[in-house]
């Protein structure tokens, strides 16, 4: 993994490059990867107020739930991986 190889992690949101510096891109099946560009854009709009309205307006309680899901799948599936290095 990534912090194994380095001292210091990449400054970024970018997720899909964290998982291609972890080594575990190439091992993730299409929803996974979908789920990374799904939540990855969530990230940089929150921390912004003008792009944190136009995202709340966007979210309703099932698609909240659907988030929550996949990332909570993807999680586990990664602490799986980081287990295994």
């Amino acid at each position: 993994m990534y912090l194994k190889k380095t001292d210091n992690p990449p400054y970024t949101h970018n997720l899909s490059y964290l998982a291609t510096q972890g080594g575990i891109y190439e091992n993730m099946t299409e929803e996974q990867k979908d789920t990374i560009d799904l939540i990855e854009p969530l990230n940089v709009e929150v921390r912004y107020p003008t792009h944190k309205e136009k995202l709340m307006q966007t979210l309703n309680y099932e698609r909240c739930k659907e988030i929550i899901q996949r990332t909570e799948v993807l999680y586990q599936w990664i602490r799986k991986k980081l287990s295994n290095a």
